[in-house]
């Protein structure tokens, strides 16, 4: 078996401003998990972040919502994996999907950063390209020049809905994850999860 995921990040800007935005989908899945193991992040300077700790499947593992803005989230990335020796392969990286249609989720291993900042920055700081990700689909506005826009705009109240069930089919799979099993951790969810397919 795999050695299990050690540090799980959700991507987002941070701010008011920023919270209910597409963009943030994948801060919401970290939000999720450490209300689901009834953990609070707090915020950590030298991680660049808000941090948890949550253990599942007789496992530990860190939860990290940077509060960097997306562009350079990989500071803080590269911080905590740093100084609790956690390898790339470890770390889970919850982001939006534009290529995605709403609402449909994959674990995906490896890879580039496909035009996201945030994987960008992250591929940047950890010189590696190896980690796993969550892709949350969020749709795509249609044409390049209104994606930023998009992503930074409020999903519909149908979309999110669409969206926040995804995040929980994700959540599911978190124990797997965490112990290890992560073959298994992706094919229930991409079982479950089904749009656009």
């Amino acid at each position: 078996m795999a050695a299990g995921i050690k540090l799980i990040v959700g991507l987002g800007n941070p701010g008011a401003e920023y919270a209910k935005t597409r963009h943030n989908v994948g801060a919401w899945f970290v939000d999720q998990l450490a209300e689901s193991a009834q953990q609070t992040l707090r915020n950590e300077t030298k991680f660049f972040g808000l941090v948890a700790r949550v253990t599942m499947a007789g496992e530990s593992c860190w939860l990290l919502q940077p509060t960097t803005y997306m562009n350079d989230s990989g500071q803080a990335i590269q911080a905590i994996a740093k100084f609790y020796k956690i390898k790339p392969e470890e770390i889970l990286v919850a982001h939006d999907e534009l290529d995605f249609p709403v609402g449909k989720v994959r674990i995906k291993e490896n890879g580039g950063h496909g035009g996201h900042n945030g994987l960008r920055d992250t591929i940047a700081h950890l010189h590696a390209n190896n980690f796993y990700r969550l892709r949350i689909g969020i749709g795509h506005p249609g044409h390049k020049e209104h994606v930023t826009p998009y992503v930074l705009g409020e999903p519909s109240r149908g979309d999110k809905e669409l969206i926040i069930n995804a995040i929980d089919a994700a959540l599911r799979t978190v124990p797997d994850l965490i112990g290890g099993d992560l073959q298994r951790a992706m094919r229930t969810l991409h079982e479950e999860n089904n749009n656009g397919l």
